[in-house]
């Protein structure tokens, strides 16, 4: 039986996660199909208001990824539309794409995140000084991008020579203290924690190919820590989920910091207020192992979708 509402499935876009919004939009499409939704796909393209006025959707499922489609750009076009969207609104998407945001209002509600400073292009000699007083290993982030995209990590035994770091990610990054430990992701879905599932990547840190290439990385589920720490884990999520107001489903991830004589205490690395919805995506992991299942989540998210 078809159900009455229209969805738009917006996907693709033309930023660097342009191929998992493909991805996780043709699943959820596949999922609306099968839930007796009427769904259209929507190559996001700079022409959008031409494209959601074409096609008139009553709810706009947004599978987008990176800038424009989970920093609060998208969101603010469908709220002057007046077109209800899934997942987080302008606020929490702009908050949540920053990561030095992101840090900076998770620590008000007592969750942590590696030591880190900000380098900005042409600040050679106040970039070298920041880089001394973190010390190696760190890593190095692009602020406003996702999935990985220009993430290193340069361990103590590395060379690295910064005068040759090529700045194709915006005119500030963002350099942390790397944290060796276990590498913990929690899906909070309307507020609630779901699971902890652990992450172990083939590489020496969970990139973009680990995230999406099938048999790069295991998956632990539930994750293999204590109890104590798996409660711990799925609360500190929560605070992070409400502090940054996010909506319908996000992930929240974590680094145990538990090898190399480390605190044993849990740093945040991200809020992800879009996470994926492909094949090897975690928040459709996490849930299934609850008796959740991926169409249950869509219909979820498209049942609370809203605009502002």
């Amino acid at each position: 039986m078809t159900k009455q509402k229209h969805i738009a499935v917006l996907m693709g876009g033309w930023n660097s996660e342009r191929e998992v919004s493909l991805r996780s939009g043709e699943a959820v499409y596949e999922a609306l199909i099968k839930l007796g939704y009427k769904a259209t796909k929507i190559d996001f393209s700079r022409k959008i208001f031409e494209q959601l006025q074409a096609v008139k959707p009553d709810v706009v499922f947004n599978a987008l990824h990176g800038q424009y489609g989970e920093d609060g750009s998208i969101q603010g076009a469908l709220d002057i539309l007046n077109m209800p969207y899934t997942h987080s609104g302008v606020m929490a998407s702009a908050i949540c794409m920053d990561k030095v945001l992101t840090r900076k209002i998770c620590d008000t509600v007592g969750v942590p995140s590696p030591s880190y400073a900000i380098l900005k292009k042409g600040q050679d000699a106040e970039n070298k000084k920041k880089i001394f007083e973190i010390g190696k290993p760190f890593v190095i982030k692009p602020i406003a991008e996702g999935s990985s995209v220009g993430v290193e990590v340069i361990l103590s035994n590395m060379p690295f020579d910064f005068a040759k770091y090529e700045w194709k990610y915006g005119d500030e990054i963002i350099i942390e203290k790397y944290i060796a430990g276990q590498e913990i992701q929690v899906a909070v879905m309307d507020g609630k924690a779901l699971g902890a599932i652990e992450v172990r990547p083939h590489k020496l840190f969970y990139d973009y190919e680990c995230k999406y290439t099938a048999g790069m990385t295991d998956y632990i589920m539930p994750a293999e820590i204590s109890a104590e720490k798996y409660t711990e884990v799925l609360d500190l999520a929560e605070k992070c989920h409400a502090v940054s107001a996010c909506r319908g489903v996000s992930r929240i991830d974590f680094i145990l910091n538990n090898k190399e004589g480390g605190d044993d205490k849990f740093y945040l690395l991200e809020v992800n207020t879009h996470p994926g919805f492909t094949a090897t995506s975690l928040v459709p992991k996490i849930a299934k192992h609850i008796g959740i299942s991926f169409e249950e989540i869509v219909e979820y998210l498209v049942k609370t979708a809203q605009c502002r």
